[in-house]
């Protein structure tokens, strides 16, 4: 599967508006190989506690966690990087060597500690596979830059747009990759 041009696209709006639901329909709806990785929440007792991550061939593990003792923290989270460059990064790194849709969710605070992350993301970005991804909302220099790359189309979710991007990005990639993806 190889693209016309190389188009990145980047979703990004306000925490909890549904960029990973998002992400999940979109998937869901192509059929193509993939690779990448989701976050999500972990909760106890119905408080948030940490954040997990999951990669698209089923590996778990935990990014962050209120009781991880590490020096990178956002808020009242410690990171694990080695857990997140195990799980997230080495999925990414796969999908570089393959024919695939590259899947990343999220490109925010706590995935940037990881300069390996950084590295692939940035290798994902020029190679001929699509990118689909989620982006910090707020202004980041890393992800301030990679917002205004001329082979990237940023595109925010909110309320009002959240259902119809869902056949909008599914049409877009199918333009994108031509037969070689085959939206179901």
């Amino acid at each position: 599967m190889a693209k016309r041009s190389i188009v990145n696209i980047l979703i990004t709006g306000v925490p909890g508006v549904g960029k990973t639901t998002l992400l999940k329909r979109v998937v869901e709806k192509l059929n193509c190989p993939a690779f990448g990785f989701y976050t999500s929440e972990l909760r106890e007792a119905g408080n948030r506690v940490g954040f997990s991550v999951e990669s698209l061939s089923g590996e778990k593990g935990i990014l962050s966690h209120k009781d991880i003792k590490s020096p990178y923290r956002v808020g009242k989270y410690g990171v694990d990087l080695r857990s997140f460059e195990s799980i997230g990064v080495s999925e990414l790194e796969k999908g570089l060597a393959a024919d695939s849709l590259i899947v990343i969710d999220e490109i925010g605070k706590m995935e940037l500690f990881s300069e390996k992350f950084k590295e692939v993301l940035l290798k994902a970005m020029e190679v001929p596979n699509p990118l689909l991804a989620t982006i910090l909302y707020k202004s980041h220099p890393f992800c301030d830059r990679l917002k205004k790359r001329t082979d990237t189309e940023l595109i925010k979710i909110d309320p009002r747009n959240r259902e119809e991007l869902v056949d909008i990005l599914v049409k877009r990639f199918a333009s994108l990759v031509g037969a070689g993806l085959n939206a179901g």
